[in-house]
């Protein structure tokens, strides 16, 4: 049985994948900043869940919560995230601007850095990182969501997987496309644009939380012992149109 921590754990993408982990017979800590949605996941993913709440991007509240964390850990995925622009309004100044971008880096990038630096000492050999980044950082125009979705699979593949490999552990990233069923849009998601991303894909479909959770499963099982420093893209084919 293995020891997992998955950051924004509490609904869509990251509960399947605390679903999925659970399932497989493992113990999960799901994170949040939350509370009543963690109580939610929690109460639902049964007796070998438990929730630690805390904002991923906040330094304090990352060492607060560390006595909460599991003293070793073979898992972690950092899924906490979203694109803090949906439903802003455009910034009026250089001022806004900043703190525009501040917010999805904080939100994207920040987040998983500040936790995996956090436990990395507590992760064991054989272990796994996976972080989550978008098919937003390869296409469209996504801006700060792209940009810090962009630096998180630059900073996993290139830096993150070669300080990690010498202790066998390994660090890759999934990209997923256009889910169905998450709360990323916010109500902001209109029904021709939802037709017109499933339009994008090769199998004419939605995606779904349980298709990005399954590829995080297998990424940190043992059939995935040597693939380090890659990003998995699922997105039905999105990508290549």
């Amino acid at each position: 049985m293995r020891r997992v921590v998955v950051t924004g754990g509490s609904t869509g993408i990251g509960k399947a994948i605390a679903t999925a982990f659970i399932r497989a017979g493992n113990e999960v800590v799901i994170t949040g900043r939350r509370p009543q949605p963690l109580a939610a996941a929690v109460a639902e993913l049964g007796i070998a869940a438990r929730a630690v709440r805390f904002n991923a991007a906040d330094p304090a509240e990352v060492e607060e919560a560390l006595a909460e964390l599991p003293g070793s850990l073979d898992v972690l995925v950092n899924n906490a995230g979203g694109n803090t622009d949906l439903g802003q309004a455009d910034p009026e100044n250089l001022s806004g601007v900043a703190r525009a971008w501040q917010a999805n880096l904080d939100a994207n990038l920040l987040s998983a850095v500040l936790v995996t630096t956090a436990l990395r000492d507590r992760l064991t050999p054989g272990g796994a990182v996976i972080n989550l980044s978008s098919i937003g950082a390869h296409r469209g125009r996504a801006g700060s969501y792209a940009a810090a979705k962009a630096g998180i699979e630059a900073w996993t593949t290139h830096t993150l997987a070669a300080e990690l490999g010498a202790d066998s552990i390994t660090a890759n990233v999934v990209a997923p496309g256009y889910i169905g069923s998450t709360e990323f849009f916010r109500g902001n998601l209109t029904e021709e644009r939802r037709q017109w991303l499933i339009s994008e894909t090769a199998t004419k479909r939605a995606g779904t939380p349980e298709d990005i959770a399954e590829t995080v499963l297998f990424l940190a099982s043992p059939g995935a012992s040597h693939i380090t420093g890659q990003t998995i893209h699922v997105n039905g084919g999105a990508l290549s149109r």
